[in-house]
C-alpha cells in the first residue's frame, strides 16, 4: 500500500480533498473495483426505470432492441477505454480545469454553467423516478407520459425531501458517493434482474421465440413519440452518455484511476445497466400495457403513462419501491457531485460542498417537473449534442498536438482567457448540425459524432492559424 507523502496532504488541503485544481496524487489513486461499482450503481439506476418503457413507446421490434443495445453499448465501453481513460490517466485533471487551460477562464465559465445546469436538470429527472416510488403509500397520483407541472402538493413534499437527501450525500465528496453507490448496486441490479424474470412469467414467456415476440418486428410509436429503428437504438445507446465519454465529463472521474484499463469498468455500467436493466423495465412496461387501464386509453389514443415505482411494485412488490427509490438516488449522487465540480469553477471561492448543494437544489427543482423524465429519451440526446464538442477538442489536442504543431494547453501558457479558437469551432459545428437536425428532421443522435469530427478538426485548424500569427 502506497504511503501518504506531506506533499499530497498539502496539496489536499489546499484543495479541500478533491483535487479540483491540481493532480489527484498516487496515494488517492483508486482501483477497478471502485470503477465497477460506481459505474454499475450509476448505470443500473433511475434512468433505465425510464429508458426501457420509452423505448417501446417508440415502437421498436425485437431484433432493434436486443442488436442494437448491443452494438451500441459496446462502442460506448470502447470510448470511455480508449478516450476518456487514456486522458484522464495521463492527467489527472477534471474536465473543466482541463478545459480552463485549453479554452481559457472566461470561455470555460459559459461552459461550465451550461454543463453544470444540465447534469442538474438530469439529476431532477432521477429524483422524479425516485418520488413514483416513495408516493405509492401515500396513493399518490402519478405522472402522465406528457405531464410537464407537478400534479399536486404530495408531489412536491416527496420531491423536496428526496433531493435534500440526495444533496446531503453527494455533498460529502467522492469517496462518499462511490460508497454509497457500491452499498446499493447490487441491491439495484437483483432487482432488475427480479423485475424482469417476473415480468417473462406475467407475459406467459416459456421459450426464446415467446420472448422475441414481445417486441417482435415492432409497433407504431404512441402519440407524441418518434419511431425508433435499429440505428435510433445503436447510436442512442452510444450516445446515451455522450458527455461522459466523448464529451470527457469522465475524465473527472477516471483520474483517480491507477491505469487506462480501468476504462473496462464502464462494461459493468453499459451491459447490466443499459442492457439487462433496459430490457427488463421494457418488460415491466409490456406487462402494464396489457392492463385493461393501458388499453383503454390507447384506444382513446392517449400515452399511457411510464411510472417506474408502480411497475416494479406490481412485479416484486415493496422491494420494487426500495429498488426504484434507491436506483434514482444512485444516478442523482454522482450526476449532483459533477454538477457541483462545474459550478466550483465558476465559484472557486466556495466549497465543494457549498457548491455541490447548490447544484442539489436546483435539480431538485428540476425534480418538480416530469417532463424532463418523460421526454428522457429526447433530453439525453440533445444534453450530448451540446456537451460533447467540447470533449473533442480535449481529445484532438491531446492526440494530434505533435503532428499539428500546436502548442498544448495554450490558453494557460498565452495566459489567454478565452481562446476563439476553440468557441468557433465550438459553434460553427454546433450550429451547422442542429440546423441540419431541424430543417432536414435527422434524429438529433445521428450527427453527434459528425459535430464531436468537425469540432475537433476545426479547433486544429483554427489552432495552427492563430498561434503562427502571435
Amino acid at each position: 500500500m502506497e504511503k501518504t507523502t506531506n506533499n499530497d496532504i498539502a496539496i489536499e488541503e489546499l484543495d479541500g480533498g478533491e483535487f479540483e485544481r491540481s493532480p489527484v496524487p498516487k496515494s488517492k489513486l483508486k482501483n477497478w473495483r471502485s470503477f465497477i461499482g460506481m459505474y454499475a450503481g450509476e448505470h443500473a439506476a433511475g434512468t433505465e426505470f425510464m429508458i426501457g418503457p420509452l423505448f417501446l413507446t417508440a415502437g421498436v421490434s425485437a431484433f432493434d432492441l436486443i442488436i442494437g443495445l448491443l452494438l451500441g453499448n459496446l462502442l460506448a465501453v470502447l470510448s470511455w477505454r480508449f478516450l476518456t481513460a487514456e486522458i484522464a490517466v495521463k492527467n489527472r485533471f477534471t474536465l473543466y480545469f482541463q478545459l480552463e487551460k485549453i479554452c481559457g477562464k472566461k470561455l470555460v465559465t459559459g461552459y461550465n454553467l451550461a454543463n453544470g445546469i444540465l447534469f442538474c436538470f438530469l439529476a431532477g429527472s432521477m429524483i422524479t423516478v425516485s418520488a413514483t416510488a416513495v408516493g405509492i403509500p401515500f396513493d399518490m397520483p402519478m405522472p402522465k407520459l406528457t405531464d410537464t407541472l407537478p400534479n399536486g402538493s404530495t408531489w412536491v413534499v416527496i420531491v423536496l425531501l428526496i433531493g435534500m437527501a440526495i444533496s446531503v450525500i453527494a455533498a460529502k465528496g467522492y469517496d462518499t458517493v462511490t460508497k454509497a453507490a457500491n452499498w446499493m448496486s447490487p441491491i439495484i441490479v437483483l432487482s432488475f434482474l427480479a423485475c424482469g424474470v417476473v415480468a417473462l412469467g406475467q407475459l406467459g414467456v416459456s421459450s426464446f421465440s415467446d420472448f422475441w415476440n414481445i417486441w417482435a418486428e415492432g409497433s407504431e410509436p404512441f402519440p407524441g413519440q418518434i419511431k425508433y429503428t435499429f440505428w435510433h437504438v445503436t447510436i442512442w445507446s452510444w450516445f446515451a452518455n455522450a458527455a461522459m465519454h466523448i464529451g470527457m465529463s469522465d475524465l473527472s472521474v477516471f483520474r483517480y484511476a491507477k491505469k487506462p484499463k480501468a476504462g473496462w469498468a464502464t462494461a459493468a455500467g453499459m451491459y447490466v445497466g443499459h442492457y439487462m436493466a433496459w430490457i427488463a423495465a421494457a418488460l415491466l412496461y409490456a406487462v402494464y400495457l396489457k392492463s385493461p387501464e393501458a388499453q383503454a386509453m390507447l384506444n382513446n389514443g392517449e400515452a399511457p403513462p411510464v411510472a417506474p415505482g408502480p411497475l416494479a411494485n406490481n412485479a416484486i412488490g415493496i422491494f420494487g419501491i426500495i429498488a426504484v427509490l434507491l436506483a434514482g438516488w444512485t444516478t442523482a449522487n454522482p450526476t449532483i457531485y459533477r454538477a457541483g465540480l462545474a459550478f466550483q469553477a465558476i465559484l472557486p471561492k466556495l466549497s465543494t460542498a457549498k457548491v455541490t448543494i447548490l447544484a442539489g437544489s436546483l435539480a431538485t427543482v428540476a425534480g418538480l417537473f416530469p417532463a424532463f423524465a418523460m421526454k428522457l429519451l429526447g433530453f439525453v440526446a440533445l444534453y450530448g449534442f451540446i456537451l460533447a464538442p467540447f470533449g473533442a477538442v480535449i481529445v484532438f489536442e491531446h492526440f494530434f498536438h505533435k503532428q499539428t504543431g500546436i502548442v498544448k494547453n495554450y490558453a494557460e501558457k498565452a495566459n489567454l482567457s478565452f481562446n476563439n479558437s476553440v468557441f468557433f469551432a465550438w459553434l460553427i459545428s454546433f450550429g451547422l448540425f442542429y440546423f441540419v437536425s431541424v430543417e432536414f428532421d435527422v434524429f438529433l443522435s445521428f450527427v453527434t459524432l459528425p459535430a464531436w469530427l468537425l469540432c475537433g478538426i476545426l479547433f486544429l485548424v483554427f489552432s495552427k492559424s492563430s498561434q503562427k500569427k502571435n
